[in-house]
């Protein structure tokens, strides 16, 4: 059942304070236990969340907190604090700036409050409360959030729930939670953005330890886990299955939903389209797969371009190879036409002889020479000179050629692919681009997908004493992604070959000449 609207009386006044049609409506009416709104800069996202807070401000026993990361976000110009200065004195509440608490009229209270590190949270160990907030969910753990949900309690008469409002950002655990609101359709040109019809539509999850078992009714993800609810029964048959699930929507919204804003100040919306086209996809249009960070040395717009480069130069083919015998990471294959990707193979983890096998099939399939198979020397690839005896080992941690300012070879080469990538120097078939594998997970996805899920863990590491640059160590790329970043390496490594001319089989001048 849909809850109803409502509105503030402004005190001495007969004016109201009531949401914008659109998504503050469709935020402060949803019947959700937990709502996650927002998606774009402008939605109005801030006011939204204060309204909801205020909702039960005529009782004397209910009480709520919204919580920012840190103490200075809470109190920085147009903040949160601000914000609340705007609206909560004109329906009564008093503030209490050194608690940072506002008291209204009936004694209810709302506290703004911040969660900087993990261990934050057991100062609400024991708490109850009806009401929880979070202003930028992406900036909090998962941890961080289930922990205050086991908070989320209430004997005051109302319904415990939780809003939230955030910007997307495509490395948080919030943007796993509402992939089924987002388009995750590698192939369409809405790849990344929410999906209309689903737009506040609730679905339904429990979680089993580390695991969100989802379901589109209560009853379907009840069935998805007897152990769990045979378990509570047996130790106490009067629970309520149902009362043990939980309910979520996601709303997105945008700044042209907020006509308030755009009247009082559309210089905003000016100032948004002033942006490059990666700001604008994630804070204009909220796009979920694309991230504003300045430390991503791949272009998002450029690297989609990869998959229609039909025009980038073919020559000399050429495989590079990344090696995997054990765990997670995958055996990768990849069959180079000068600088267009034309095939590749990818395996989980392969015995030695397999390994072996499926290169020399690669290479005989487009007739490649030895020479020019360029295979991961590191750790267990060490193994395939053994086999194939003219076959180039590439050491990441190598010195650069031509003593050029890298901190390793590693790092040259993805400094020279992403260049070469900026310079429209690549292309990547769309039989390439589509074939399907499996992730770490066992989830069945394409190629490009893949790929484009490593170009974000990609990112310009600080440069040393040296001042060499370098890119983020493999734990911190592993710790984006949840995985190695097996793609964007036999990518990476393709560049190997123009820095060492001399194992092309070329001349310096003739390679020079295919760039």
């Amino acid at each position: 059942m849909v809850r109803l609207l409502f509105c503030l009386l402004m005190v001495g006044t007969m004016m109201e304070i009531r949401p914008q049609t659109g998504f503050q409506e469709d935020f402060l009416t949803s019947p959700a236990d937990i709502v996650i709104g927002g998606g774009a800069a402008g939605a109005g996202k801030t006011y939204a969340l204060l309204m909801e807070a205020a909702r039960y401000s005529g009782n004397p026993e209910f009480g709520g907190v919204i919580f920012r990361r840190t103490y200075p976000q809470i109190r920085a110009e147009g903040g949160l604090w601000d914000t609340a200065l705007k609206l909560y004195p004109y329906v009564g509440a008093r503030p209490k700036e050194s608690q940072l608490e506002y008291i209204f009229k009936s004694k209810a209270r709302i506290k703004f409050s911040h969660l900087e590190y993990e261990k934050n949270v057991l100062d609400w160990q024991g708490s109850q409360i009806p009401f929880i907030g979070f202003d930028e969910l992406t900036h909090f753990s998962e941890y961080m959030f289930f922990y205050l949900l086991s908070r989320n309690r209430s004997t005051c008469g109302v319904k415990p729930y939780i809003r939230a409002t955030c910007n997307p950002d495509p490395d948080s655990w919030v943007a796993s939670f509402i992939e089924w609101w987002i388009n995750q359709d590698e192939k369409s040109p809405l790849y990344g953005y929410p999906i209309p019809e689903r737009a506040g539509k609730l679905r339904y999850f429990i979680k089993d330890a580390d695991s969100i078992v989802w379901g589109n009714t209560k009853d379907e993800v009840i069935e998805q886990v007897p152990h769990m609810i045979e378990a509570i029964l047996k130790a106490d048959p009067t629970i309520n299955p149902h009362d043990l699930v939980k309910s979520a929507t996601f709303i997105p919204g945008d700044i042209y939903g907020n006509k308030e804003l755009l009247r009082a100040d559309p210089g905003y919306l000016a100032n948004l389209m002033a942006q490059d086209e990666i700001t604008q996809l994630q804070l204009l249009k909220g796009n979920w797969k694309v991230k504003v960070d300045g430390d991503e040395i791949i272009n998002y717009v450029k690297f989609r371009d990869v998959f229609s480069n039909s025009f980038a130069k073919g020559g000399l083919k050429y495989i590079t190879a990344d090696i995997a015998l054990k765990g997670s990471d995958n055996l990768i294959v990849a069959v180079w036409d000068g600088f267009r990707l034309i095939d590749i193979e990818v395996l989980p983890y392969s015995k030695g002889n397999t390994v072996i096998d499926v290169i020399k099939a690669m290479a005989n399939k487009w007739s490649i020479p030895q020479s020019r198979i360029l295979y991961d020397d590191d750790g267990v690839g060490g193994f395939v000179d053994g086999f194939i005896q003219n076959a180039v080992p590439f050491k990441n941690a190598a010195k650069p050629f031509n003593e050029e300012n890298y901190k390793y070879l590693r790092d040259q080469c993805f400094f020279k692919m992403a260049e070469r990538i900026a310079n429209d120097g690549y292309y990547i078939s769309p039989e390439v681009a589509q074939k399907k594998v499996k992730d770490h997970k066992g989830k069945v996805r394409t190629i490009e997908g893949m790929l484009a899920e490593d170009r974000r863990a990609i990112k310009r590491d600080k440069p040393d004493h040296d001042g060499k640059y370098a890119i983020i160590p493999k734990q911190q790329r592993k710790n984006i992604i949840g995985r190695s970043t097996d793609f964007m390496d036999v990518w990476m490594m393709r560049e190997y070959f123009e820095l060492n001319p001399q194992k092309t089989g070329m001349s310096a001048g003739q390679v020079a000449g295919m760039i």
